[in-house]
């Protein structure tokens, strides 16, 4: 759970400030050090060989311990940074770089590495990982710790919960509690014995909690929590914070927002030892569609999601086919062009302001070239040029003279380039909002088991780039595969190779299509349809042999036949359009910043285009399977 933090003290801002260029420092000269053994693994190839790997990378120190005496040694040896940092924050961010480490030197499980590990960037080092508590030994929890009570956090800020909750801009600082407390044992002679209080007695409003580093003088960094609060957000608060004996971990985040002081807020995320919430009207949703008892199949391209189902039992006394498309609307268009200018102005800005700062470092353009040979003909003065438009300063090989992060950058450029990154994690958040509201559309008209074909939507950016960022299918799908195991049912994946599924007809016969045809024609049945419908319904009767594995996919073309016949009409006009009304528009959806499409694609329910429209691409050999016997390319290839 995300948990604000109300920082409005400019002594605590310094002093997360410095924590955080602290942490900066010791993760960097970490990252710097595992590289470094990174390169001398490689290089000791012989060695490798004769001694093992095992033996070379202890001699390294490639190992979580050997990281870990890493970052205590450098936070040793900088003095100043004990000031600030502490030693269990160091040993935690050495085992993320480890992480980092590991998944370099040994493949996953599908056999794939992870190039070596990079030092990252000052600004993308956003999130300092917490030690986290433990719950076998008592009052024990290292670095950032939560405490207060959910119903004392009412109690301050609610009236005591005569009223709704009230929490001022300005919230105050929590007192470590004062006095001595019962420990619940007695003394030899019999008396209770007392202790001093500590944070773990405080009972009121919630806060985060740093002890600061070793050498430290200025006491604990406490930071007001700010719940969140609003219409149906305390069912999910109560949820998480009700019960502190489940709080487990704090990580310490900022997050870029230009109109911050500093430019930065602070949040804390808090995990939880037990399930995520769900509304009761999610849990109804998903329970009702556990009921429906439907199979369905799903189409992902890039510029729509098509889904088909069917009763589970193919008898059409138990339901109608149902078929849905999920697209961008004109006002979702509108919305997104509009968030694409104020994206390319932003860039712009940065563009004029960068060139403005640093105007020994690019040339003229060619107007402002003549604009100058004009004036010395007339015998004017040369006029200064503030914002030069040409080329950068480069050498003979064009690698510019001055790196870029060696320019310098105002002040206006900063805010502009926060205003930036702020809309561009909003935009992303908003995605994810828009997934996972059409995943649970989509399971509570077709169900939770579908089937969709195991695509490399990696090969769909390289070939339509941000073109993707409009309807996002990746981010749909995997939205949709978690509500389907939520509602209890499985997204099964097939392989596109032994499919072909946007190459068949529901008869069994092979219907050969370029990328240009969005119409499904079939010369041995007569059916006509969407290409992209026809495509979805034939995943309904993909089989597999082992769920796990799409390479084991096959298509049950007697059964989509059988189907066919059966179904009849009402089958066909599900093919031809869209038989479900699916609310695929949000209020205020459209906030992904896009360029301006020029006439590179056409609308899904056209015959066919001169050019290719960015719909799909073809199989993936190395990802969906490799080239070889196609099963069910006929009907009498379909096992009995």
């Amino acid at each position: 759970m995300v948990l604000p933090l109300a920082v409005t003290d400019p002594a605590d801002l310094d002093r997360l400030r410095k924590l955080f260029d602290a942490m900066w420092s010791i993760k960097r000269a970490v990252q710097r050090d595992a590289r470094a053994r990174i390169d001398g693994y490689w290089a000791a190839r012989h060695e490798r060989d004769r001694d093992g790997a095992k033996a070379v990378r202890q001699r390294l120190g490639l190992s979580r311990e050997a990281l870990e005496r890493c970052a205590y040694k450098h936070l040793q040896a900088a003095r100043h940074l004990k000031h600030h940092a502490s030693k269990a924050l160091a040993m935690h961010i050495a085992d993320e770089v480890w992480n980092g480490v590991l998944r370099h030197l040994f493949a996953d499980s599908t056999g794939k590495r992870h190039g070596r590990p990079k030092v990252g960037r000052w600004h993308d080092f956003t999130r300092i990982p917490g030690r986290a508590r433990s719950h076998t030994t008592e009052r024990k929890w290292e670095t950032f710790r939560l405490v207060g009570t959910l119903h004392g956090h009412a109690m301050a800020y609610a009236s005591g919960g005569r009223q709704a909750l009230m929490q001022p801009r300005r919230m105050p600082k929590p007192t470590l509690p004062t006095g001595t407390v019962l420990t619940g044992k007695l003394t030899a002679s019999g008396k209770p014995r007392m202790r001093k209080a500590t944070w773990w007695d405080h009972t009121g409003p919630l806060a985060v909690v740093f002890a600061s580093g070793p050498d430290s003088r200025r006491g604990d960094l406490v930071l007001p929590v700010r719940v969140p609060q609003g219409p149906k957000r305390w069912a999910r608060v109560e949820h998480f914070l009700n019960s502190p004996a489940l709080w487990h971990k704090v990580d310490l985040v900022r997050r870029r927002k230009a109109s911050a002081p500093g430019g930065w807020v602070y949040e804390a995320h808090l995990m939880v030892l037990g399930p995520g919430y769900a509304s009761p009207t999610v849990r109804r949703m998903r329970e009702q569609a556990a009921a429906l008892g439907r199979i369905g199949g799903v189409d992902g391209n890039v510029s729509n999601l098509s889904i088909v189902s069917l009763p589970t039992s193919l008898d059409p006394t138990d339901g109608a086919p149902a078929s849905s498309e999920i697209t961008l609307t004109e006002v979702e268009k509108a919305r997104l062009e509009k968030q694409a200018r104020n994206r390319r102005g932003r860039a712009r800005a940065l563009e004029r302001s960068r060139r403005a700062t640093n105007a020994a470092q690019y040339g003229l353009s060619k107007k402002q070239v003549r604009r100058a040979e004009r004036r010395a003909a007339k015998g004017l003065k040369p006029k200064t040029v503030m914002v030069p438009g040409g080329r950068r300063a480069a050498r003979s090989d064009g690698v510019p003279k001055q790196a870029f992060h060696r320019d310098q950058l105002s002040g206006s450029y900063r805010k502009t380039r926060a205003r930036q990154t702020e809309a561009a994690a909003s935009a992303v958040e908003h995605r994810r909002h828009r997934a996972r509201d059409v995943a649970r559309q989509i399971i509570a008209i077709h169900g939770p088991h579908l089937t969709v074909e195991d695509c490399d939507i990696r090969t769909w950016y390289r070939l339509w780039g941000k073109r993707l960022s409009q309807t996002t299918p990746g981010m749909l799908i995997s939205a949709l595969e978690a509500e389907c195991e939520a509602a209890g049912g499985r997204l099964v994946r097939a392989s596109t190779w032994s499919t072909a599924l946007s190459q068949h007809c529901l008869c069994g016969e092979r219907v050969k299509k370029s990328l240009r045809d969005r119409e499904h024609k079939c010369a041995a049945c007569g059916l006509v349809g969407k290409r992209d419908l026809v495509s979805a319904v034939l995943a309904a009767f993909v089989r597999l042999k082992d769920a796990d594995d799409p390479k084991t996919a096959y298509l049950d073309t007697a059964q989509s036949r059988h189907t066919h016949i059966i179904f009849g009409q009402g089958l066909e006009e599900a093919l031809r359009e869209s038989t479900t009304p699916c609310q695929n528009t949000l209020p205020g959806a459209g906030r992904v910043a896009v360029p301006r499409q020029h006439g590179t694609s056409a609308h899904r329910t056209a015959g066919r285009r001169r050019r290719a429209t960015p719909d799909e691409t073809r199989p993936v050999r190395d990802h969906a399977g490799k080239p070889g016997h196609r099963p069910a390319r006929s009907p009498q290839l379909t096992p009995g």
